[in-house]
């Protein structure tokens, strides 16, 4: 099997998800990514921003969680790498601007290797020259700019919709990240088996942003049908979520997230029809352990021996459950306490991002974590990506 290499550039308020979700998700379907940032190197922070839509003429802005280099930018070589993602944000402004930057993108244009492009990031592919006679799509106020530099425009009709055009994927927003990941993966060249699964996320206000959106968008981008329901909401609703990170405190600071939709209807479901279920973390599972149904919904999971996937303070959820006796697992380090008194084997998070599996329950300390939580679920379902 081929390892696939992608390169992923960067800079300061690239939008969070559009930096993290296809970060992450191809590490769990087994490909080596770099993150990089001009006049950054390894270890560096890019801070990101939260786009969406609040009711305004245009997007609002707030702050979102630093994202931390994993390469250097002037140690990249194009030719080491199978494709490109481009995130959008406000940093393609600027980066459409480096020469170093049009450069890089335009030996990945100059080769045919697969690029994808979302939101504003379709901008660098303007500056690059690749956009000539390409059918794209971006963020419509995008449109006109791509329209000058000789692309073939296509309207986005919402903002999931992916534009396909040869080694070219385009998209308007994060919306548009589980048919734009799920495209950039067949055109490295790889293929999905065993896909063909129902999993349900077990939501609530306050849950951890990346720690809802990445597996649900991971998992959708592989084929799976995907659930997400919160008491007392229906499909379309929206839970706002937390964005949690480490700044020198004490302990992580949080601040508002993106708002994230439901697809599912709380009092409609019939959770045993589906395979497996992912818990999210963050604050909602504190109030969501006290939720009967979630309860009688956790215990059948685990009693019939079908993969749960549960992270940082989700595991409270589970201990309320009753269904850790024995167990071995980790969580968040501050909710060892509740682990051990639940009568789980405590697994020490060493480093942070460590998961692990028991039977048919993974468990994961945070979102650092998520490559290794989406992958060991993957194994657990049977959910293959070859090369």
């Amino acid at each position: 099997m081929v390892q696939k290499r992608v390169l992923l550039i960067c800079g300061d308020y690239s939008e969070d998800y559009e930096v993290m979700v296809p970060f992450q998700a191809l590490q769990a379907y087994g490909l080596t990514v770099h993150a990089v940032c001009p006049g950054k190197k390894a270890g560096d922070i890019c801070r990101t921003s939260i786009h969406q839509d609040s009711g305004h003429q245009t997007s609002s802005e707030i702050l979102g969680h630093n994202f931390v280099l994993n390469a250097t930018f002037d140690e990249v070589e194009a030719s080491s790498y199978h494709g490109l993602v481009l995130p959008g944000g406000r940093a393609p402004e600027y980066l459409a601007h480096n020469a170093s930057v049009v450069e890089l993108v335009t030996k990945f244009a100059s080769a045919g290797k697969p690029i994808t492009s979302i939101c504003h990031s379709q901008l660098i592919l303007a500056a690059a020259g690749a956009l000539k006679g390409r059918k794209c799509t971006a963020y419509s106020p995008v449109g006109p700019m791509l329209v000058a530099a000789g692309a073939h425009w296509v309207e986005p009709e919402n903002l999931a919709t992916t534009v396909v055009d040869g080694n070219l994927i385009s998209a308007p927003s994060y919306f548009g990240h589980s048919e734009f990941i799920h495209n950039f993966v067949k055109a490295l060249g790889g293929s999905i088996t065993g896909a063909n699964k129902k999993i349900l996320f077990l939501c609530g206000d306050y849950m951890e942003d990346y720690e809802v959106v990445v597996p649900f968008q991971s998992l959708q981008a592989l084929g799976c049908q995907v659930d997400a329901v919160c008491p007392k909401k229906k499909a379309g609703d929206k839970c706002p979520t937390a964005v949690h990170e480490f700044e020198g405190d004490q302990t992580y600071s949080e601040k508002p997230g993106h708002d994230f939709v439901l697809n599912a209807t709380f009092d409609d479901l019939d959770a045993p029809s589906y395979d497996a279920l992912v818990i999210p973390g963050g604050r909602s599972p504190e109030y969501l352990a006290l939720n009967e149904s979630i309860i009688a919904w956790v215990k059948h999971f685990m009693e019939n021996k079908k993969p749960v996937a549960s992270i940082c303070h989700g595991q409270l959820i589970l201990a309320a459950a009753d269904v850790l006796q024995g167990r071995k697992c980790t969580a968040y380090p501050a909710v060892k306490l509740n682990m051990v008194l639940a009568g789980a084997t405590w697994l020490e998070p060493d480093p942070i991002d460590r998961c692990y599996t028991d039977g048919n329950l993974v468990t994961g300390a945070a979102w650092a974590g998520h490559p290794q939580f989406i992958s060991q679920l993957m194994v657990l379902l049977g959910i293959q990506v070859s090369f």
